[in-house]
């Protein structure tokens, strides 16, 4: 079981087959959206996703989960922490 199976995810962004910046763009908008504490996964086939969403985590001071693969896009999962 992966950590992605482990955590409750309260919030999906699918943002398979969006072209960079999109998905991170999509998930900064579900962020601001969401209260604290809340964890999100940006479903995203763009390969800089799996790069740009844990800068992005850290730099916002949000809790990066992980980037899990699955089959065709990756599932990138972080918390709200402000």
């Amino acid at each position: 079981m992966d950590a992605a199976n482990e955590v409750r995810i309260d919030r999906v962004v699918d943002a398979r087959g969006s072209f960079c910046p999109g998905p991170l763009m999509e998930l900064i908008r579900a962020v601001k959206e969401s209260q604290v504490g809340d964890v999100l996964a940006v479903l995203s086939t763009e390969s800089g996703s799996a790069r740009d969403v844990p800068a992005w985590a850290q730099k916002a001071g949000h809790e990066f989960i992980g980037v899990f693969e699955k089959d065709g896009y990756n599932e990138i999962v972080v918390r709200k922490a402000r």
